[in-house]
C-alpha cells in the first residue's frame, strides 16, 4: 500500500472517529479504505451502465 495524506474537514473527521469508536471500523484507515473502495465501485457501475 501507498501513504497519501489528505485534508478532511473536522466534521468528516469526527463521523469517522464516531463510526471507528461504535467499532464499525477498526481504525480511520480503513473506513477510508472501505468508502473509496464503495465510490469507486459504484462510479464503474454507472459507467458501464449498471444500476
Amino acid at each position: 500500500m501507498k501513504l497519501i495524506t489528505l485534508h478532511l474537514p473536522e466534521t468528516y473527521i469526527s463521523a469517522l472517529d464516531q463510526l471507528v469508536d461504535e467499532r464499525f471500523y477498526p481504525n480511520r484507515s480503513e473506513a477510508i479504505r472501505v468508502a473509496i473502495r464503495d465510490l469507486i465501485s459504484v462510479e464503474v457501475w454507472r459507467r458501464k451502465g449498471i444500476d
